[in-house]
């Protein structure tokens, strides 16, 4: 066999079942030969966010996303999404196809492994055939292990021409979990049952993990309250009496309580890296961090006790641990759960104004309340995209079961979240999976709503129709006043249309709720739905940072 059957031989024994890809590349016959379906994007980073939404519920399952393109301008086009999956984490394998040996190091060639090897955890060129075999069980061992991220192999066509005589070299690798020394778990769970007001603060690791029953268990046992990352929303059930919410730039006034007055933090499955579109970390705090790579222990903030190891396994010796000292001594004690509903009552008081509106543009608030009420949130996946459709929903939509929400964004591509739905959708077929995005994001990436269509992957998305880029009258007011720089027009529902999706348009607040529920209905007809809703702009947020 040449070396793209080699690789989609090992893929096949690797479980990958399919593959993202744009436009040409010889492993797409390959893999299709062996049954894994290709589904082609209509531009690189589509394919990339699709096999990244994939990836993020399927991980924790042992599935990641898998993705293949042409070299030359495809790897170029491919850059953004890669970068936006590694700053996520996001466990991906990338085969772009290479020139060829003769030409690698003749410029102005595009060389895959030297300029993607900032942005993934292991980057390498096939430069002959008999050394697939053993690469790919490098790759696959990367893929798997460690911090979360993607990882590339540039197929040289000359290399991959070559016979490749067995696949002795390659077997199917393995995820390794690794724990704590117990001393450092002892002392953690010391100095959480003598704080004053603790708090967890969960990330993306503990979804990876599929820790959420541990985290559940810690929290309940313990007595104290969970908020997660954004990434890390849905690591809890945020209708549970000691979740606070998600900690976007914008999140739940229980949220900035907490990080304001708790005096230890333990943070769980996060890198804790500082970005633009979270929160930072106030000074003065006790951390207790834990997280799968050691390079995320003290990183950004001084830490006290550092828990490098896989967050269930970790959960598990802590809750032991905990038990040893308190026994569930703690557990029946409710005064809490008491506070963080009587925060929570005061920040939905303030907010039900905007929740309820009956303005016209439509509030987003009001869409977003909407949404709530008429979702069935067991049974769907939502996702948020870049920008403020981003910072409203986060804080009031609410994530019930783990990967019932997608939070994304350490770095933010617009238009990512129309290719994570159809990841998800591959995911879970039988979930409502709702992209909910701006006019500008869907600029970037609305024709893939026609994928969705083709790939039979049918999924909903809700365009907060405004006109307008959100914040850029008060950002670029001179640029906006004289030139209206972020003005933007378009029906989308008609686009929509055109892509084999159905259209609807919103303009009033009592549309919305049969919309949903319409686009439910084609959904679980086979048929993506596309939500125009024109809406107004809105500058409030939910921060409420000294």
């Amino acid at each position: 066999m040449n070396g793209y059957d080699a690789i989609a031989q090992m893929l096949k024994q690797e479980g990958f079942e399919w593959l993202a890809c744009f436009p040409s590349n010889p492993l797409i016959e390959a893999v299709a030969k062996v049954g894994i379906r290709p589904i082609v994007f209509r531009q690189e980073r589509g394919g990339i966010m699709a096999a990244d939404g994939y990836a993020r519920i399927m991980a924790s399952e042992g599935k990641y996303g898998l993705f293949a393109c042409q070299g030359g301008p495809g790897v170029e086009n491919a850059f953004g999404g890669f970068a936006q999956a590694w700053a996520d984490g996001v466990p991906i394998i990338f085969f772009p196809d290479g020139p060829g040996n003769d030409k690698a190091d003749i410029k102005p060639y595009f060389s895959a492994p030297t300029n993607f090897q900032h942005i993934t955890k292991w980057a390498v060129s096939v430069t002959s055939g008999d050394r697939i075999p053993a690469l790919m069980r490098r790759a696959m061992t990367a893929l798997k292990n460690g911090r979360p991220g993607p990882v590339l192999m540039e197929m040289h066509r000359d290399a991959m021409q070559q016979d490749v005589p067995n696949l002795d070299g390659f077997s199917v690798t393995k995820q390794y979990r690794s724990t704590p020394p117990v001393s450092d778990i002892q002392d953690a769970a010391k100095r959480l049952v003598e704080a004053k007001k603790p708090v967890i603060w969960a990330g993306q690791g503990v979804l990876y993990s599929g820790a959420t029953a541990e985290l559940k268990e810690l929290a309940e046992l313990t007595q104290i309250p969970v908020m997660t990352t954004m990434p890390g929303k849905s690591a809890i059930d945020e209708r549970h009496p000691l979740a606070l919410g998600a900690a976007n730039r914008t999140a739940p006034k229980s949220v900035w309580t907490w990080l304001k007055e708790s005096d230890v933090l333990f943070a769980i499955g996060s890198s804790l890296t500082k970005t633009n579109y979270g929160i930072d970390l106030p000074a003065g705090k006790t951390i207790i961090h834990s997280s799968n790579n050691v390079e995320d222990i003290a990183k950004e903030y001084p830490t006290e006790i550092g828990l490098v190891g896989d967050a269930r396994e970790t959960l598990r010796m802590l809750i032991d641990a905990v038990r040893d000292l308190v026994g569930d001594s703690r557990s029946g004690d409710t005064s809490v759960q008491e506070a963080v509903a009587q925060v929570r009552k005061e920040w939905m008081e303030e907010w039900q104004p905007m929740l309820n509106s009956n303005m016209n543009p439509i509030n987003p608030y009001r869409l977003v309340n909407e949404i709530n009420k008429t979702v069935d949130h067991e049974k769907t996946i939502m996702t948020h995209d870049a920008g403020h459709p981003r910072d409203q929903i986060m804080p009031f939509y609410t994530a019930t079961v783990p990967h019932s929400y997608i939070g994304w964004g350490k770095t933010t591509h617009l238009g990512y979240g129309i290719g994570l739905m159809i990841g998800a959708k591959m995911a879970h077929p039988e979930k409502f999976c709702v992209n909910f995005m701006g006019d500008a994001a869907f600029g970037m990436a609305g024709l893939d709503i026609e994928t969705s269509v083709r790939s039979g992957n049918p999924i909903t998305t809700i365009v907060l129709d405004n006109g307008t880029m959100g914040g850029y009258d008060r950002n670029l007011p001179t640029a906006m006043e004289q030139y209206g720089a972020g003005n933007m027009t378009g029906n989308y529902a008609m686009i929509a249309e055109g892509l084999g999706a159905t259209g609807i348009t919103v303009d009033k607040p009592e549309g919305i709720a049969p919309a949903i529920q319409q686009a439910q209905r084609l959904n679980s007809e086979g048929k993506s739905a596309l939500i125009d809703v024109k809406t107004q702009q809105e500058m409030k947020f939910s921060v409420y940072a000294d």
